[in-house]
């Protein structure tokens, strides 16, 4: 089955060229050119990756972003025209997966859309096999990617859960920064430690009761972060 990508951007041309390039991939590819209508189409379709600008129209990129999340964990790569690393670790805080910083050039765009899309078919589930990690008051079922604390479902990001799911499964084992990023996001990704930090904070106040005193994962000063099982 071809799969489905939702390109956002204001620029028509740009839109334009990614939307030939991957078709001649042999990928379906929705446009938007503003917002309001890429958060209409993410409601109403199921997209395999959605390219996000962050300068749009009648919505940026960032809230477009944290409205998805509200109901879709799509891996999601925002555009940025700016160099500037605030934009980048905003486009991370908001639940993006990753970033582009424009111009770009579009055999990179296609790289790593296909990088993040084998990491997501490598983590499709086994049917005859269910993999549910428990451990205290949290759930984490790896084959639906779905995480439950006292039986309530808290939604993460693909690479939050991602993130989770290495350190449950390896529980006291204290992972640098440097290799969490290797791990997590891949050999070739262009960010830093930063990303990583972000990433960590996020998961915290969302499954930790007091982030600043966390029960799941704690930092080893000057090591890197575990999990505490």
């Amino acid at each position: 089955m071809a799969k489905k990508v939702l390109v956002v951007d204001d620029e028509k041309l740009i839109v334009k060229g990614i939307r030939f390039s991957l078709e001649q991939d042999g990928m379906e590819v929705d446009c938007a050119y503003d917002g309001e209508e890429a958060l209409r189409l993410a409601t109403a379709n199921n997209y395999d990756m959605i390219l996000l600008d962050i300068m749009l129209p009648k919505m940026d990129g960032f809230e477009v972003c944290q409205q998805i999340r509200d109901f879709s964990m799509v891996p999601i790569v925002m555009l940025t025209a700016k160099g500037d690393d605030m934009d980048k670790i905003l486009g991370l805080e908001y639940g993006a997966d990753d970033y582009i910083t424009k111009p770009f050039n579009i055999l990179e765009v296609k790289a790593r859309i296909k990088a993040i899309m084998r990491r997501t078919s490598a983590r499709q589930p086994k049917k005859e096999t269910s993999r549910v990690k428990e451990s205290r008051d949290l759930k984490l079922d790896c084959d639906s990617r779905r995480l439950y604390i006292m039986d309530k479902e808290v939604n993460l990001t693909a690479k939050e859960f991602d993130l989770l799911e290495l350190l449950v499964t390896n529980p006291n084992k204290v992972y640098s920064r440097e290799s969490l990023l290797k791990l997590v996001w891949g050999d070739k990704y262009p960010g830093d430690v930063r990303t990583v930090d972000v990433h960590v904070r996020r998961l915290r106040e969302k499954i930790e009761a007091n982030p600043s005193e966390p029960k799941y994962v704690h930092t080893k000063w000057g090591v890197g972060y575990y999990y505490q099982g």
